[in-house]
């Protein structure tokens, strides 16, 4: 059994310092990709309507899938690009359009459920 600061505590922080390594590395090459993809993170200066919310997430859907269809076609092309990043840019577009797929319905829903109720 070790004890504080033991050989068992010193393999362990080499461990966790690896772990975090990996986690920076994998996290610059997500912004990277973000980056190429034109994917942002919002950026709010104040109170923003929900039509304006709404409207800024169809947008980033768009371009998305705008990125996705543009990286596409370049590999298509035989330019020079990992298809590791076209499959990536194309699922994150799915996700996407499904994720607006799924607000849209339960947008719906509750419109209809609004309409319904007696006055």
């Amino acid at each position: 059994m070790s004890g504080i600061g033991g050989v068992g505590d010193a393999m362990s922080v080499d461990r966790v310092m690896a772990l975090r390594a990996q986690i920076l590395e994998r996290n610059t090459a997500l912004q990277r990709v973000n980056a190429q993809a034109g994917v942002g993170a919002p950026q709010s200066t104040g109170p923003a309507s929900f039509a304006d919310s709404l409207s800024n997430a169809l947008a980033d859907v768009n371009a998305s899938q705008n990125a996705a269809s543009d990286i596409s076609a370049a590999y298509e092309r035989g330019e020079t690009i990992d298809i590791a990043k076209v499959m990536l840019a194309r699922q994150q577009a799915s996700v996407s359009f499904e994720a607006t797929l799924q607000v849209r319905n339960k947008l719906l829903s509750a419109y209809k459920d609004i309409m319904s109720m007696p006055v």
